[in-house]
């Protein structure tokens, strides 16, 4: 991967603001009028704010301040806040998540502790989360809560496992909740 390895900076960007069109094109073309590679990225929307994180890498001289002060200027034009962190060589990792991929999903009227039971449920029997989005759906007279979960299982443990462990807890939080296998796709 270009910009990997000893010869390259590699750096957390995070970008938080009030959502509006363009963030996300300005961000990109301050990166690539530095040369920079994109080697990870995720945004999204939160009540109305935008969060973005990106890992960028630059070939060697290249530092925090001079790509903080490039992002200055799209800062203040789109008004979100630029935060930058220098990533240590023992920080960089290229590495596929070891074990199956599933997709944990969560339904039902909302109320405090659906995270907290469902995510904790998981991490008892060492079951990654490598992303979480959640939403308050439906209308204010009938909110739904959904929280949606992508997750590694540990080595011996199938969908169907999953499944069951939640079950329990379907029943305690009287919310739905599905378990399914995510498919890897070759290139």
């Amino acid at each position: 991967m270009e910009g990997s390895g000893d010869t390259a900076v590699h750096c957390a960007v995070t970008i938080i603001g009030k959502d509006r069109p363009g963030i996300v094109a300005g961000a990109a073309e301050v990166l690539y009028r530095l040369g920079c590679n994109i080697e990870d990225s995720s945004s999204t929307m939160l009540g109305g704010e935008f969060a973005m994180i990106l890992i960028v890498s630059r070939e060697k001289p290249f530092s925090k301040s001079r790509l903080l002060e490039e992002f200055k200027t799209f800062g203040e034009s789109m008004q979100v806040s630029v935060f930058v962190r220098t990533l240590a060589r023992s920080e960089i990792r290229h590495e596929a998540l070891a074990g199956e991929l599933c997709m944990v999903s969560v339904y039902g009227s909302d109320r405090p502790g659906i995270v907290y039971r469902v995510t904790k449920e998981l991490a008892d029997r060492n079951i990654n989360i490598s992303d979480m989005n959640t939403k308050l759906v439906g209308t204010d007279e009938n909110p739904v809560y959904v929280m949606m979960l992508e997750a590694v299982l540990p080595d011996g443990m199938e969908i169907e496992d999953v499944s069951r462990l939640l079950e329990k807890l379907k029943k305690e939080l009287n919310v739905e909740i599905g378990v399914r296998s995510v498919t890897p796709v070759s290139l």
